[in-house]
């Protein structure tokens, strides 16, 4: 692989629509820290473990944003984003004074003019709570109902969860995330009982009010590693996994064929509740997958070990560039995935909004960042001019974070975290996103 990318950044971005969402992300375990103002999450005790994470790290501190927060805010002001989503830590919710934090946060966010996006579950879940057990959907739906009594009058727009897909897979089937499980396919009951969270919650936002709600689901294209059979079937059958588990129950009401029989409980009546209609329906866009027939051993890949016994295996994708992350960069990936939804669901997609897209660089000159977010950028626009009704774009991340089982090797943010002394630094690609979306008012305003 090439380790750079070319770019079309000195030419203008074309102008995007008035009302155009754009803004930045974080999740609470990343960058919060004050652990022990909290009561302990599922993450906490996957850290403890020996060799859960790589850098044998913990996010106990990490960003300190829950002491910094006001200092984030400005920084947020400063970028001159519209919005700002974050995640709220159900294990802080649940101890004492823990909505007061958001509380502020939500004020110092309006008072600064950027509107505040909560995520309500980005897989911290509390200790003692399982989603293999049905009832944790219904424990999320009455946290959800506390969240909202408080928050509701000033916050607008709700994601209910963040990647049930990688939570479930990567969690619940290969362990590499906590709480660190091996099932494979009998993880297949987390997925179920996520979405089922995710419906139960929509309906208790709506109880409160909320008329702008959706959910950030992750999404990349399927490439077959060849035109042989096998190929293409393994390819069929992760993009099953991957995309179609996560998306046809809420935006169909029905599990793709033959899914719906391994879940658990009564699927039926559940899926009338997954599908309870959504304001607009979340993308977390990275790259696409390259994938071809098992070959018959483990496979290291993107940093996880893929076991035999998966009736696909991923691939590399050859000649583009790579993040230091070793992840592919195919901007036109985004633009194919949008169009596939839009193809594929046709008016049942509801309104379609990027709530992650990013990379891990090092540095504080990161000119690879700055061509990685403008080429997404541009590939989103011609989405837009394809005819996708695309409503905003969210920059994976704010802040440098704890990047889970990375530990802080990975580097995704705008603004580097010197995670000795706190020090926050603007890199080189939070100017360049500041003067996109100044040039972006410019042009609507004209």
């Amino acid at each position: 692989m090439i380790r750079r990318m070319a770019t079309d950044a000195g030419n203008p971005i074309p102008r995007f629509p008035a009302g155009f969402l754009w803004g930045v992300s974080t999740s609470a375990h990343q960058i919060e820290g004050a652990a022990g103002e909290r009561e302990p999450s599922v993450w906490d005790v996957f850290e403890a473990e020996p060799g859960r994470i790589k850098d044998g790290s913990t996010a106990a501190v990490a960003c300190d944003h829950f002491h910094r927060h006001r200092e984030d805010v400005a920084l947020l002001a400063g970028l001159g984003v519209d919005a700002y989503r974050f995640s709220i830590s159900w294990p802080r919710v649940n101890s004492p004074g823990g909505l007061d934090f958001y509380d502020r946060l939500v004020d110092d966010l309006i008072a600064a003019g950027v509107r505040p996006v909560p995520t309500l579950f980005h897989w911290d879940l509390p200790v003692g709570l399982d989603w293999l057990d049905r009832d944790t959907a219904s424990r999320f739906a009455e946290y959800v109902s506390v969240v909202a009594e408080r928050l509701g009058d000033r916050v607008k727009k709700w994601i209910t969860l963040n990647e049930p897909a990688e939570h479930t897979l990567l969690g619940h089937a290969l362990g590499a995330h906590a709480p660190g499980k091996t099932l494979l396919f009998d993880a297949l009951p987390v997925a179920h009982h996520q979405l089922l969270a995710h419906g139960l919650a929509v309906r208790a936002l709506r109880a409160a009010g909320a008329t702008d709600i959706g959910i950030a689901n992750s999404h990349g294209p399927t490439w077959p590693a060849s035109q042989e059979p096998e190929d293409i079937e393994a390819a069929n059958f992760y993009d099953l996994l991957l995309n179609r588990l996560f998306a046809e129950p809420l935006i169909l009401g029905e599990y793709p064929s033959g899914l719906g029989e391994l879940m658990p409980g009564d699927v039926e009546s559940d899926l009338k509740v997954i599908a309870e209609p959504i304001d607009w329906y979340g993308i977390n866009y990275y790259a696409p997958s390259r994938v071809g027939a098992p070959q018959g051993a483990e496979i290291e890949f993107g940093g996880l070990t893929l076991p035999a016994e998966l009736p696909f295996s991923v691939r590399e994708i050859e000649d583009v560039p790579v993040t230091d992350f070793g992840w592919p960069v195919v901007p036109e990936g985004l633009t194919e995935l949008l169009t596939t939804f839009r193809d594929r669901y046709g008016d049942r997609l509801p309104p379609v909004v990027i709530t992650e897209n990013g990379c891990s660089y090092d540095g504080l000159d990161d000119q690879d960042r700055i061509a990685y977010l403008d080429g997404h950028v541009r590939a989103l626009h011609r989405a837009l001019e394809a005819g996708v009704d695309v409503r905003g774009y969210f920059v994976w991340s704010l802040l440098d974070n704890f990047e889970w089982a990375e530990g802080y090797e990975r580097r995704f943010g705008l603004v580097h975290v010197d995670y000795e002394t706190q020090a926050r630094t603007p890199k080189a690609s939070y100017g360049w996103f500041q003067g996109l979306l100044r040039a972006q008012r410019e042009l609507v305003q004209g």
